[in-house]
């Protein structure tokens, strides 16, 4: 059995108990990065559990390894933060054990992109996730073109590094889109910057730092 199990995107209360007793009760856990996935299970008192690393640089060597020990026992699959195999290389496990006829169940709960979209207050009815869209101006906005011609609501994430430029180029072809930048949420610092495009990137722009996991959220309606 592989369970897909959803951490906290930041407030560690937002675990579940049934994510909790998963965690505590099966045989191993599949982590991107097991020395941070330790405070996790640490804050849970969760002691001594066998931890193996699925991530970009060891997918290879590491999925015939798991699938193995999946044949064989119960695992759990899990993320930095949120919702494990969205816009992670943990799709691909779950793709394998598929394949392999290995049983595999959600443990549904935080998603930075659900989440930000459902405060955002803007349409939720038809939306597209982009995960992390492309750094040059060209085909960020051939990207997002894909959520503006089928009406749909475009969500993606995007660095602390890099949010000014998309926010520039994003300004720039839709002035008037409404736009919402949300910014560690469910932390101590959680907030919602909200505007048209221009006004986000001029708010953005006047800032000395910007800090944090960010999720983008554009309506072009």
């Amino acid at each position: 059995m592989l369970y897909i199990l959803a951490t906290p995107i930041g407030n560690l209360s937002d675990l579940s108990g049934r994510a909790k007793e998963i965690l505590q009760t099966a045989d191993f856990i599949i982590a991107e990065n097991p020395t941070y996935s330790l405070r996790l299970l640490n804050h849970l008192e969760i002691k001594n559990k066998k931890l193996l690393q699925f991530a970009d640089h060891n997918e290879e060597k590491a999925l015939p390894k798991i699938i193995s020990e999946l044949k064989n026992s119960n695992g759990v699959l899990i993320s930095d933060a949120g919702t494990p195999a969205i816009s992670d290389p943990g799709f691909r496990l779950v793709r394998e054990a598929i394949k392999e006829n290995i049983l595999v169940s959600p443990v549904p709960g935080p998603s930075a992109a659900i989440a930000a979209l459902s405060a955002s207050g803007l349409p939720t009815d038809k939306f597209l996730f982009f995960g992390f869209v492309p750094k040059t101006e060209i085909k960020l906005i051939k990207e997002l073109g894909q959520a503006e011609s089928t009406n749909a609501t475009a969500i993606f994430y995007e660095s602390p590094q890099r949010i000014l430029k998309s926010a520039g180029y994003i300004a720039k072809k839709w002035p008037g889109a409404k736009v919402v930048v949300a910014r560690e949420l469910t932390k101590i610092h959680e907030e919602f910057i909200r505007g048209n495009a221009l006004n986000v990137f001029e708010e953005l722009r006047k800032r000395p730092s910007i800090k944090g996991e960010i999720t983008v959220i554009v309506s072009f309606k």
